[in-house]
């Protein structure tokens, strides 16, 4: 019973972020990190910084993605599936709905409007997250080295428009902080080897 109590809990954690999130996956992690992290207490910051690097490298939405793998720490296998479905289930039922009468909808001027205000307000849920993000991200030589390089590329993109991929920065950065990771693993590997030699 005390499982199914857990279980419901994380569908509706979810449902509610995807109920009042506008803006796509991006918009949802200041609202992830406010309700479960902040309020619930679920995951640790350190861990919301790595499931969305997690998140964001893998195949998919990064919003579902977050939520399968909070609900599968959770609750195992069907806190994933219901974080999952709770998560989605609301744009599903608000697109299905639009789509019902989108041309309607959408010649309304009040409607045209009021996206408006929502892409400023999705802006702001946006930059706040990557704020929020950068304050609690380790201050170390490696993360201020590759944060800045990251947003210098970005910025060098956005100005010159070749064709590439911010997906490849993302993957860059996974392999730039492996090898950054593995060579710390090794040298400490060598100093404890040494120091039990001597």
């Amino acid at each position: 019973m005390e499982k199914f109590k857990n279980i419901l809990r994380v569908f509706l954690a979810f449902f509610k972020i995807g109920l009042f999130t506008f803006g796509g996956g991006y918009a949802m992690i200041a609202v992830i990190e406010r309700e479960l992290v902040e309020k619930k207490g679920w995951i640790t910051h350190e861990e919301f910084l790595d499931i969305i690097g997690i998140a964001e490298s893998s195949p998919g939405p990064l919003a579902v993605n977050s939520a399968t793998f909070i609900g599968y720490k959770r609750c195992g296998f069907f806190g994933a599936l219901f974080a999952t479905l709770g998560v989605i289930l609301p744009s599903f039922i608000i697109i299905f709905a639009v789509s019902l009468v989108f041309e309607r909808f959408l010649a309304l001027e009040y409607v045209g409007y009021a996206f408006r205000g929502i892409q400023a307000c999705v802006a702001f849920l946006i930059l706040s997250a990557g704020i929020k993000m950068l304050k609690h991200l380790k201050r170390n030589l490696f993360n201020v080295l590759l944060v800045s390089l990251t947003i210098a590329a970005m910025i060098l993109l956005e100005f010159f428009a070749p064709n590439f991929s911010t997906v490849f920065l993302i993957l860059i950065g996974g392999v730039i902080g492996l090898c950054v990771y593995l060579v710390g693993y090794f040298k400490s590997k060598n100093k404890d080897e040494k120091g039990g030699n001597g």
